[in-house]
Formats: C-alpha cells, structure tokens, sequence
C-alpha cells in the first residue's frame, strides 16, 4: 500500500457549546472527561484541537500491550501542536508531515469543530491514515478536517502505532495477555480512539450515535479491520474505504503462531533472547533493526481477541458490523510496470509475463486482460497490477457486505486524471503511491506510454477538499470540480449513510445481485454498471482466502 493530511467563542469550563463567534488566532477551551483542553481557532471560523491524547504512551512495559486509557490532567493542557507521528522511516515520497517530533509516545489525535447551534449534535467523521501499516500521521495536511468541518461535520484524525511497535508477536506477549493474544496493537489504539470519541465527542458538539469511520490504502484496511473486530462493535455507525480491506492478499493477517515464529526468530537473529530485552532496545535503535532484520513491515494476526478468525470469513458469515458502507478504489492504482517490470509494454512481453505469473491458466488470464497492441497491453497491465495490488480486496469487500452487511453499499471508481505538474515539478519521476523524485530527463529516451486515470492515493485531497495543500499539480477547475463532487457525496453519506443529495449526480447502491452499479468520479462524474466482474470472480478463485 502505500509501501510505498473566528468564532469568536464562549470559553469552556464545563462541556458547554459554542454559543458566540470569535476571533481568528483566539483560543477555545473544552472540558472533556480526563481534563480542559485549550485548542484554536483558524481564520475559517473552525476550532482545532491539536494534539490530544487518547491513551497513555505506549512506553516502556507498554510497549506492545493494548492501548490503556488515558490519565487526567490538571488545568489547561494546550491542544495547538500536532503530537507525535508514530515510530517510521522516510519510505514515502507523497507524505508531508506537520508534526514535527517522532515517537513512541504517539497516541494523539487531532479535532476540527465547526460552528453550530447550542444544542445541536454533529456528525462525525473519524479518519485513519495510509501508510501499508508502517508510514503516515494524522497531521499530514492531505487528511486536513477544515474542509469537513465547513460542512458541518465534527472531524478526527487518529494516530495509531506502526510497523514493529504496532503489529508484533511473541510468545512471551501471548502469555502475558489477557486475552492470550498478541499483535494487532495499531489497531487497537484505533479502537481506543473510537471509545474516546463515544465518551468525550458531544463536548465537542459531536454525537456518538452518527460517527462514520473512514481511510485511505492502509486506513480502509483498518476500517476494514474495525467493522470485523468484536472489539469496535457499536462504536460507529458507517464506515468508507478508499482503496484497500484487510483481504488476501493486501494485508491480511497471518495465524497467531505464524507471527509468533516471526517474532521468535526476530528475537534470536538480534541477540534479544526474552520480551524483557526486546523492550529495553531503544526506539530509534529498535526501528533501525527491524529494517535491517526483515521486520521493517506490519505483520497482522488471528489473535483471538481483535481478530476471532479471518475478517473476510467474518463477513462472509455476515458477523461483521451492520453499517452503510461507501467504497471503490482508483484507475490506475498502480503501474503496468508491476507486471512488465522493465520490459517495454509490448504484446510479446505482455505474453511472457502473464506466461510465467500464471503458467497454464495464462490464455484465461489473456481473455480477461488482452493486450493486442502496446497501447491495449499497457491499459490492460495496468489493471491487472492494480486489481492484484488493492481493487480485488477492495472489491471482495463491496461484494460480500452487499449479501451480508444488511445496509447500504455504495460503491465508487475515482478517475480523475492527473493534471500538469507545477513548473517547480518538472522533471520529477512519479514513485509509487504518488511521491516524486527530481531527476534530470534525457531527451533522447523513448517517451514511455503513460495509463490515464488515478494513480494509488491520489483522491484523498479530493475527497477530504484539501487540493490547496497538494503543490505539486498545477490543478485546474475541473480538479476543483471533481473535488467539489467527491467532497459532497462524503460528507452526505457522514450525514445521513447516503451520498446523493442536491446537486449531484444520482449515485446507485449495490443490490445483493451481479449487476452491480457505481459511481464514476471525473470530470464528469456518472453512474455506470459493473464490466469487468469476471476479472474479480478469477482473482477469487485465485486467492480463495
């Protein structure tokens, strides 16, 4: 995934609501149930409250425990600095961050408030990064709340723990559990965050009855994750997925034993004999390690606890959370280069690949990918690479929710092309997941045949309406358009568990049938029926878990 975010104010010494209009750059205070918080006010007219702890930090004999609640302050705690990012190394070239620190001690989220009457009860939006488990943080201005916010919605980002420090397995770990499990810990500091949004939202003019989860890459596979997890149930009432669920073979969790064994011979390789060594290896240290020692990745588990058994057998068996879902993935999520490597996008190249990834089911696998001419060979790379990388888990999600999830299901294709690069831009190289490195083009060089449509990622600042802070596309009107669209079919659908509203194209939900209807998210966006189901029905059979 990503292996490659005034009012002027009545002052709050009690959970009061905003009864006035303030000035841009004045604080506001909130009282919440561990404490007063001091957040502020932009020049929108949205409150923030930056930094606020959720839990303790995961430090010392917590590392690699579940996430325990947080302690109470006394006084006025200042919520105006984004907390900690997670423990993570620089693996993305598209993540920008404005948090300033890294940490164990990163179990903060962030709030944007809106304006509202005295009484009135918003709803909410709680969002989880990208980042394949290991990467990313609630301050990146993509995932910014502002734009939400305007629309009436109380919003939230989540910091969670990464890689190593949040999904990690031992045999000691299991034996000093509760529970008799270990591992998934990122997402169960997700599951802390949603229980402090229930006891603590309506401070902040949110109701806990109408709270929507949603994410990008690995965040819809944690929201994946959370509507299968016994742990979350009834913390939320609808849930979006923007590329990704937690489904062979895009992040699905191994066996507790399997991680186990992973963690044992982690433990043996670097000296660390016992949990007690493990956790006295100091974080920057811990983190160098794991990369060195093939652990720099997230390993998920069937732990018993977060996860009972395989989140897709969950659904399949419809135990999972009963919520209108709205979920699709983008064009081109990743490059025709995944199959073809550094072969040219030829017919006879595209023959071998496929030749030598399917051996005799290969002619099939032609019939429903057919490349005839470079130009076939490089559209029909190009899906094949994305449906194997994240749609097929994506679509097996949509799938199996509209014959068990007893709601809604709504399904989206963002693809919307990139516009022109910023002149500052000219030059770089397009890594995975929308991240660029400068680099010097040679003018003699064949120019390559590029896919249109939406690389991996690359929607988020269309859908949360944050296009300002993306600098490396000159985006147009139609950008702003396509934005406008997307940002409006979200935040009906956090409103009501609908997307269609005024001004918008009439979005279809999924029945229980293999007609499937979707929206198609352009510049001009538009309800389409299902064409490529065939594909998905043979990665199935395929993947089978």
């Amino acid at each position: 995934m990503k292996k490659n975010l005034i009012v002027v104010i009545t002052i709050f010494c009690s959970a009061i609501s905003l009864s006035a209009t303030a000035q841009a750059g004045s604080s506001i205070r909130i009282k919440t149930g561990n404490g007063i918080l001091e957040g502020t006010t932009e020049a929108s007219g949205i409150s923030v409250f930056r930094g606020v702890p959720f839990a303790q930090p995961p430090l010392g004999d917590l590392r690699w425990k579940e996430p325990q609640p947080v302690r109470n302050w006394q006084g006025v705690r200042k919520a105006d600095r984004f907390g900690n990012k997670g423990m993570q190394k620089p693996v993305f070239g598209d993540m920008g961050f404005r948090a300033d620190s890294t940490s164990e001690d990163c179990l903060y989220l962030n709030v944007w408030m809106p304006a509202r009457a005295s009484k009135e009860k918003l709803p909410v939006l709680v969002y989880f990064y990208g980042g394949g488990l290991i990467a990313g943080d609630g301050s990146e201005p993509r995932y910014d709340g502002e734009s939400m916010a305007k629309k009436g919605i109380v919003t939230l980002t989540v910091n969670y723990r990464l890689g190593i420090f949040g999904f990690f397995s031992h045999p000691e770990l299991t034996k000093e559990s509760a529970h008799h499990s270990s591992g998934n810990y990122g997402y169960m500091d997700q599951t802390a965050a949603l229980k402090w949004v229930q006891q603590n939202i309506s401070a902040f003019g949110g109701d806990p009855n109408r709270v929507t989860i949603a994410g990008e890459s690995a965040g819809s596979i944690s929201v994946f994750a959370q509507m299968a997890s016994p742990l979350a149930k009834g913390l939320f009432a609808g849930a979006i997925g923007e590329s990704g669920a937690a489904i062979y073979p895009t992040l699905a969790p191994v066996t507790l034993a399997e991680g186990e064994s992973k963690g044992i011979a982690f433990g043996a390789k670097i000296g660390a004999a016992s949990l007690a060594e493990l956790r006295k290896i100091p974080a920057t240290q811990l983190i160098d390690i794991a990369y060195k020692n093939n652990m720099g990745g997230a390993t998920t588990t069937v732990d018993g606890y977060f996860f009972p058994q395989l989140p897709v057998k969950t659904f399949a068996e419809g135990k999972q959370a009963k919520v209108p879902i709205l979920v699709g993935w983008n064009s081109a999520e990743v490059s025709y280069q995944s199959i073809l490597k550094t072969a040219a996008p030829t017919p006879d190249n595209y023959k071998k690949a496929i030749g030598e990834l399917y051996k005799e089911k290969s002619e099939e696998v032609l019939q429903l990918y057919p490349g005839t001419t470079d130009e076939q060979v490089v559209e029909s790379a190009t899906a094949l690479s994305s449906d194997r990388f994240i749609v097929y888990s994506t679509w097996k999600w949509a799938d199996l929710h509209s014959h068990t999830g007893q709601k809604a299901v709504y399904r989206y294709l963002f693809s919307k092309s990139k516009p022109p690069m910023n002149e500052s831009m000219k030059g770089a190289v397009p890594g995975l997941a929308g991240g660029f490195t400068k680099g010097k083009e040679d003018p003699d060089a064949k120019k390559p045949i590029v896919p249109t449509g939406a690389p991996h990622a690359f929607e988020i600042e269309y859908a949360m309406g944050n296009l300002r802070y993306n600098k490396v596309y000159a985006f147009t009107a139609d950008d702003q358009k396509v934005s406008d669209t997307m940002l409006g079919y979200f935040s009906n659908f956090v409103k009501t568990g609908n997307p269609n509203g005024s001004g918008l194209p009439e979005w279809p939900e999924i029945k229980a049938n293999n007609q499937v209807n979707y929206i198609n998210l352009d510049v001009n966006t538009k309800a389409e029926t299902e064409k490529h189901r065939a594909r998905y029905l043979f990665l199935d059979k395929e993947y089978g878990k």
